[in-house]
């Protein structure tokens, strides 16, 4: 593993990074590499506990494992940097199920797939690092390549899903339903998942966007999503977050006009430094959706549709950006407007989620299930990030060894835009190869840098 990461960081300040990367396919593949896994062992660690009281740092471990045979249309990859996303979260604190239920329907699929059934689960779903081999009938990346990894695994053996791969019906997200993910020294991904590293961009930074960036382009801009177009006036969850940080750009960069509801100054802060204007601080105006566990309030929805539309100058959301689910879900129906789109993916405050359809069906809105995006959607989506359009939204990193820390802070929502893992990398800033080009966006690049 040495050798690898050597022979990666002899790229750093070559003339040539590309010949001095080529060299990677004559170096041995480990037998073993290091990863973050869960143990099928401990998957009742946390019975008896709220989800809020379930630790990460208790259940994610770092341990060597061993490097699995590439099959056909698969990739090795050094990984260089990872991130941590809510899927990982809630891998770790195995809700709502235990992940090896998964692992476990995936190698009854073919003797390939049975590689990923496992006692031990190597999450992630995101990755920037160096292609090291590449299985039987790859004909689009070599051993050297710098690249990112996008987290849609697909089989596409049936015609469901070749008009849309996120339809196909063994369309799995890679490091959470399947095996050997990001967050670890090497992992394996199928080839079409596979999409060229920004070159001014670090390790640590060109890994951080991927899965919800591509979520969010999917939502937001997709024709699978909300079609947003210009003048839309968009409603975004969690804006300076994860997902929302890139909504909120997206919304920005394509002409419509973002209300941000976060939950403190300085992510309302944050919000401003991307470019928007109209910020909601739900905690300042104390929205309070639910009056008990069991009952919402519509009051404090009309209270906080009447916010909206001091912002905006009398107008309801074209589009509402929903991902906390059951906590908002019902102001959210409440406040779209007439005709208007609520786009739904994920659901972190609870999947159950429950709104009065009076307000959606005699308003004629629409409902849209969202999930990840397809090849074609993540490519976009990275083209914008490497256009300089779309900025990673990273805040800090943490190295490979305190995984658990890092997906206790996103549990714990005590952390800005994204949260990323050092791997192979020793330290962070490694990996730029266009310096001149990411000048011109230094500012836009560490705008949630320490936050």
């Amino acid at each position: 593993m040495q050798k690898i990461l050597d022979a990666i960081m002899a790229a750093e300040n070559a003339a040539d990074p590309e010949a001095e990367l080529a060299a990677i396919a004559k170096l041995p593949v480990p037998e073993s590499y290091r990863g973050v896994v869960v143990r099928a062992e401990e998957t009742s660690l946390f019975e008896g506990l709220d989800s809020r009281d379930k630790d990460p740092r208790r259940s994610l471990h770092v341990q060597e494992v061993p490097t699995p045979e590439l099959a056909p249309g698969e990739a090795l990859i050094a990984v260089m940097a990872s991130a941590i996303n809510y899927n990982t979260v809630w891998t770790s604190i195995f809700e709502p199920m235990d992940t090896f239920g998964f692992l476990r329907r995936y190698g009854r699929l073919s003797e390939q797939t049975k590689r990923h059934d496992l006692p031990y689960h190597v999450v992630g779903s995101d990755a920037a690092g160096v292609v090291l081999r590449v299985g039987p009938g790859v004909t689009r990346w070599n051993p050297g390549d710098e690249v990112v990894a996008h987290c849609l695994n697909v089989e596409l053996e049936e015609a469901a899903g070749h008009d849309d791969t996120m339809l196909d019906p063994q369309q799995r997200i890679w490091g959470f339903e399947t095996n050997f993910g990001g967050l670890a020294e090497l992992c394996i991904v199928k080839s079409n998942q596979l999409m060229p590293k920004p070159r001014h961009l670090s390790w640590e930074e060109a890994a951080s966007p991927g899965l919800v960036n591509s979520t969010a382009y999917r939502q937001l801009v997709s024709h699978h999503g909300a079609n947003m177009k210009q003048g839309d006036v968009v409603l975004i969850w969690g804006a300076s977050g994860g997902l929302g940080s890139y909504a909120t750009q997206m919304a920005l960069n394509g002409g419509a006009i973002p209300v941000c509801v976060v939950s403190s100054p300085e992510k309302a802060e944050l919000c401003r430094r991307m470019g928007a204007d109209l910020v909601i601080d739900r905690t300042a105006e104390d929205f309070r959706f639910w009056s008990d566990e069991n009952t919402q309030d519509p009051a404090e929805w009309r209270r906080f549709g009447e916010k909206i539309r001091e912002l905006t100058g009398g107008e309801d959301p074209d589009i509402v950006f929903e991902h906390p689910g059951r906590e908002t879900f019902g102001a959210s129906v409440y406040v779209t407007k007439r005709g208007g789109t609520i786009v739904t993916c994920a659901s972190t405050s609870g999947f159950m989620h429950q709104f009065d359809n009076r307000y959606l069906w005699m308003h004629l809105k629409r409902i849209v299930g969202s999930h990840f995006a397809n090849y074609r959607e993540a490519w976009e989506a990275n083209r914008l990030i490497d256009l300089g359009q779309i900025h990673p939204t990273l805040s800090k990193s943490f190295p490979l060894e305190q995984t658990g820390q890092a997906a206790y802070e996103v549990h714990r929502n005590a952390h800005q835009g994204k949260v990323g893992v050092l791997c192979l990398s020793p330290t962070e800033g490694l990996g730029v190869r266009d310096g001149d080009k990411r000048a011109r966006f230094e500012t836009a690049i560490n705008r949630f840098r320490n936050c």
